[in-house]
């Protein structure tokens, strides 16, 4: 991609991730939905996180993980995306740009706070998250960088910024600016529940607009609404070139056209956090795909990305990361 100023940029949630160990009776008493992300408002995200013992806090958001990701493995990678000029906004900001990602987007001087996602780790390894979108989904149109998207060979955008109208027009600009400079589209779906609110609009844009779709089983069976998997699978190779589908402890399954490419998962020595297992398989493929690597390749860099975020606590996992790519003489 010797023509653009990025391999890969990533338009979504600028939210910073609040890590805690929880047990499976913090959910029931907060009534949350084991394994799924809740929308939040910011009265109850506070008291969510004055209910929670020790915490960790990070830069997160499903795109930005994905994008950091990318940056640490050395891809010219960029993140769009929106906060508030207060702590959690420099927070965000701070570590978003150690891993090498470029991230202009000014913090916003008036609206809600920045945003942030209660992450809790049940001690099977499940994550259940609590989102407080706060200024994150006031993204629109005007904070869409024309040049840095035109310039970008894949357009990364995430689902769950879906359920504000102002980020929907921010995600259809993005969208008309990559197609008209020829650059490729992919979108993560990011979650059941988020398909299930917008399967239609979803639908609507993963046949017109995208080129590269991610989604887990659940996403893509809700997407189509259908119990049989190579139904679902039949329908997708029927919308976009390529889509990678990750299957947890089964690996992935990568279709395009007529083509299934089954990517074993690798062996796991101490499951500790599923949070990430899905943006890094995202940041794994994404680097194949923009250092001009086959499918197969794509879906196994998908695999070991992932197979490394979910062996630590959180959803950056660089060292890690880096020295697994080292082994396998990736770049």
């Amino acid at each position: 991609m010797s023509d653009t100023t990025h391999d890969v940029i990533a338009v979504g949630a600028a939210i910073v991730d609040i890590i805690a160990r929880v047990g499976d009776a913090t959910l029931e008493a907060q009534d949350l939905s084991k394994g799924a992300m809740t929308l939040v408002d910011e009265a109850g995200s506070t008291a969510l996180y004055n209910a929670l013992g020790e915490t960790t806090e990070r830069s997160g958001g499903s795109a930005a993980n994905t994008i950091a990701a990318l940056g640490a493995l050395g891809r010219r990678a960029a993140f769009i995306g929106k906060r508030r000029d207060d702590t959690f906004g420099d927070i965000f900001a701070h570590d978003i740009r150690s891993t090498g990602t470029v991230f202009t987007s000014p913090a916003a001087t008036e609206g809600e706070a920045t945003a942030r996602c209660m992450v809790m780790v049940t001690p099977d390894a499940e994550r259940t998250m609590a989102t407080y979108l706060g200024v994150s989904g006031d993204l629109g149109p005007d904070d869409v960088d024309t040049d840095a998207v035109a310039g970008s060979g894949i357009l990364y955008l995430e689902g769950y910024l879906w359920d504000k109208p102002a980020a929907k027009d921010a995600f259809r600009r993005a969208m008309e600016i990559a197609h008209e400079a020829g650059r490729k589209v992919a979108l993560s779906l990011s979650d059941p529940f988020c398909v299930d609110r917008h399967r239609d609009s979803f639908r609507e844009i993963v046949a017109s607009d995208i080129d590269v779709l991610f989604a887990n089983e659940a996403e893509l069976l809700s997407l189509y609404q259908t119990d049989d998997l190579e139904a679902a699978l039949t329908a997708v190779a029927g919308d976009v070139a390529i889509a990678a589908i990750t299957r947890g402890p089964d690996g992935a399954v990568i279709v395009s056209g007529d083509e299934r490419i089954a990517v074993p998962a690798l062996p796991v020595a101490a499951l500790v956090d599923t949070t990430g297992a899905g943006d890094l398989f995202a940041a794994g493929f994404l680097n194949g795909m923009a250092t001009g690597h086959p499918l197969d390749v794509c879906g196994a860099m998908g695999c070991t990305a992932a197979n490394a975020v979910i062996q630590v606590l959180g959803a950056r996992c660089s060292d890690a990361l880096k020295a697994k790519f080292a082994i396998e003489g990736w770049t």
